[in-house]
């Protein structure tokens, strides 16, 4: 890392976040000029365009990628059109301790006199809570499932390799061929197409514009510059962009701009959650990395400078501030853009190349919670690969995470993708499948999988809210075996699914209707050709996802009330709904039996690990293959960001002998502390569900610095990973640290600022989580090879 890198990343870590109001006001003033005069996508465009071109432009000192979604480093743009956050919302965002932004008077002026009169009764939040029936919003306040689409727009979209292969004045072009062959005799939706298509006409020429203006202030900057070596630099920042974004990207520097003006402008179209992402990078830049080393304009220490300098904008941008519900499902400044590398070609061939290792050195040198980065681990991926990346894994700040690419191609080829597709798509966001370019892959919100059981326990009823949530299945000390039981469990999963997929048919219809995104419409596949916006479901695939949360937890309470109560007949129903109710106080025979002495989770145990299977295969029947409201189907995947803490905090004591309130377990690792026979009976554990069958699971190791240290450390770590992959795993991730440091770091936060752990499909700041959170890392198994 050279001086200048060192300077950015640490203006990168050091600038305290803040609130952007200026988004906010631009898009008022565009809506206030254009509401009700033409048609919706053509609004949403002008919008689009109002921002680029009026934004306040930033040239970093020293940067050589330009381009940030607020005034500088760290600020972050609201979305009103969206979420049009209140006063206290702002000052809650000012005060809080974790995950704060500041917010200035003059933001807090703006927010009152300007954005909030005109948003409060428009912005989407407002039309989603007011469409919701009393039952949606009864089990959304009740924990049983949250909505990613309350204050962020759909997302999970990744770029594939057009973007490097036209400009937007070729992407133009194709709009108005596509304008030209609407067939207004026979196409009923003829109208709505060519409004569609001239908004992304619009969308192009505004990125365009936004482009000439960064060079232009580049070209500005250097005539004032005296530093030759700088001055040059600006000069070349210019050049670039009087080439990107127009035109296709020529040089290795010039396509790492043309992606970061495209990122821009995705995310300052929409709060897209999750925010845009490169997909394969390594095999979109290797071809401009090897032409410019041949031509001698580039070596390796300038191309990895250069992405070093993408990692730095990445790591600028916080994710949109977000309140409620949702900041608890994701309490964090990290927005999962996810590079992916290594994997393979859209030929089948190995996708490891030279790019492959500079990313790899990149992050290793870079150690920024933005980007996430992953490696993609194929049969013919090559032994140095995943060695490299597990020796940057276990230093212990949890990157890159390793996914399976056989079995990611494999999930979309279940599902009817085309094999080049699936071979060119990956993971994004946390875990999920995607095809990149090609398709919308919404996750839609996490399901809170133990609460359904506890409900089922009490007949629908729940104890926290006083409500009647759930199906009155009957008392549960009536049950006369297990049997019934699960079929009382598959009931009530089966009705608060239904609720939530009657929501988010109303959801995905007001974002087609109000919340169309042109711009992002032109990068994804066959939304030009279509004339359909990719909210209403122009891409090629069109997936919606509900996250499973706690299916370990889920799976040791299963096995608790089978074994303890209708095989060993240790205590009746009533006596273990009894302990429940009391948190199992004054029940220690009970709590002991619970938990010490009923088969778990995570131990390749055959006995819970079926019950596994019971609960998984309820889930997947239940969602999988349901038709959305933009002509493709559900899915399931298994991961929880942070919401496995929310929903142990709305859930009471369950029978496998966790505390009320007590963090759920988190993916589909098993209950913290349950694993006891070490890493390899956990992943024979983990794959005995059919991954294959889901878009994307996470499962978590832990494990002492000392236990992965050395060459033998390091090879037991590969091959710990190819293990679990050739049984079909799509996912795992690390943390090396050991207990007693993590007790330290939360004692003395301040000695510990840069400590990074792994939390669920991202990485962050020790200092930056809750206390829950914390404990529930501290808590979980730490692994050794030698059980």
């Amino acid at each position: 890392m050279n001086e200048r890198i060192k300077r950015l990343r640490n203006q990168s870590l050091t600038v305290e976040p803040s609130i952007s109001i200026e988004r906010a006001r631009l898009v008022t003033e565009a809506y206030q000029r254009y509401a009700g005069t033409v048609e919706t996508p053509i609004l949403r465009a002008l919008t689009f365009k109002h921002i680029l071109e009026n934004q306040t432009l930033c040239i970093n000192e020293g940067e050589l990628i330009v381009g940030e979604k607020g005034e500088g480093p760290q600020s972050a743009p609201t979305y009103p059109e969206l979420c049009c956050h209140t006063l206290d919302d702002f000052e809650v965002m000012n005060n809080r301790d974790k995950i704060s932004f500041k917010v200035s008077e003059e933001s807090k002026t703006i927010q009152r006199e300007r954005i909030i009169p005109y948003w409060q009764k428009r912005s989407l939040r407002e039309h989603i809570f007011k469409q919701m029936t009393q039952e949606w919003k009864d089990c959304y306040e009740g924990g049983i499932f949250t909505e990613f689409m309350e204050q962020r727009a759909p997302g999970h979209t990744v770029a594939d390799g057009k973007m490097y292969q036209k400009g937007f004045l070729d992407f133009k072009k194709e709009i108005e061929k596509s304008i030209e062959g609407i067939d207004y005799l026979n196409d009923g939706q003829s109208y709505e197409k060519k409004a569609q298509l001239e908004a992304m006409k619009i969308c192009c020429e505004a990125i365009i514009i936004y482009g000439k203006r960064y060079g232009a202030l580049a070209r500005e900057l250097a005539e004032e510059e005296q530093d030759p070596r700088r001055r040059a630099e600006l000069q070349a920042i210019a050049q670039n962009c009087e080439v990107v974004p127009a035109h296709k990207p020529e040089t290795f520097a010039q396509a790492i701009q043309m992606y970061w003006f495209v990122h821009l402008g995705v995310t300052l179209e929409l709060n897209n959650w999750d925010s845009f992402s490169p997909g394969r990078l390594d095999q979109h830049l290797n071809p401009f990395y090897q032409k410019d080393l041949e031509a001698g304009i580039l070596t390796e220490d300038q191309a990895k400078e250069l992405l070093e300098c993408l990692w730095v904008k990445f790591n600028n941008q916080p994710a949109p501030p977000k309140v409620g519900i949702t900041l608890k499902e994701s309490g964090t400044y990290t927005d999962f853009a996810n590079i992916n590398s290594g994997g393979v070609k859209s030929d089948g061939s190995d996708g490891v190349n030279d790019v492959s290792f500079i990313i790899l050195d990149v992050m290793d040198e870079m150690k920024l919670l933005q980007p996430s980065s992953n490696v993609q681990i194929s049969r013919k991926t090559p032994h140095r690969f995943i060695k490299r990346a597990c020796e940057i894994s276990r230093k212990g700040w949890g990157q890159p995470a390793l996914y399976n690419t056989d079995a990611i191609i494999q999930e979309m080829l279940r599902v009817g993708k085309d094999i080049v597709d699936a071979r060119e798509g990956g993971a994004s966001g946390c875990v999920e499948t995607g095809a990149f370019g090609k398709e919308a892959y919404i996750l839609t919100g996490y399901f809170n999988l133990p609460k359904i059981l506890e409900l089922t326990l009490n007949d629908g009823f729940d104890n926290r809210t006083g409500k009647q949530l759930g199906l009155a299945t009957g008392n549960a000390v009536d049950y006369r075996s297990f049997e019934e039981l699960l079929e009382a469990f598959a009931k009530q999963l089966n009705h608060f699914v239904d609720i939530k997929i009657k929501g988010n048919h109303i959801i995905e219809k007001l974002y087609a209707a109000h919340m169309p995104c042109p711009f992002l419409s032109i990068v994804v596949s066959d939304c030009i050709l279509s004339g359909k916006d990719y909210n209403a479901g122009g891409a090629r695939y069109n997936t919606s996802y509900i996250q499973g949360v706690g299916i370990g937890t889920l799976t040791d309470c299963l096995s608790s009330i089978k074994y303890n109560v209708f095989e060993q007949k240790r205590f009746s129903m009533a006596e273990l709904l009894q302990a429940l109710a009391d948190d199992f106080e004054g029940h220690g025979y009970v709590h002991n039996s619970v938990l010490n002495k009923t088969p778990k989770y995570g131990n390749d145990d055959d006995y819970a690990d079926q019950l596994m299977l019971t609960a998984f295969n309820a889930f997947y029947e239940s969602v999988n293959g349901r038709k959305n409201m933009k002509g493709g189907t559900y899915r399931i995947d298994m991961l929880p960001t942070t919401c496995h803490v929310y929903f142990g905090s709305v859930t009471g004591a369950t029978p496998n002998g966790r505390i009320a309130g007590k963090p759920l377990s988190e993916g589909i690792s098993p209950e913290q502390g349950s694993d006891r026979r070490g890493p390899t009976a956990v992943i024979k554990s983990a794959a005995k569900m059919d991954h294959l069958r889901t878009g994307g699971t996470l499962l978590n190791q832990k494990f002492s610095p000392s236990v992965v240290a050395g060459d033998e450390g390091l090879e037991n770590m590969v091959s710990l990973v190819r293990t679990y992959f050739n049984m079909d795993g799509h996912h795992i991730q690390f943390n090396v640290i050991d207990k007693r440091t993590l007790l330290a770091a939360q004692e003395r936060p301040e000695e510990y600022k840069d400590l990074i752990v792994r939390v669920a499909g991202y990485s962050d700041h020790f200092h930056n989580l809750s206390k829950e959170l914390q404990d529930e890392i501290i808590a979980r198994t730490e692994q050794s090879f030698s059980c």
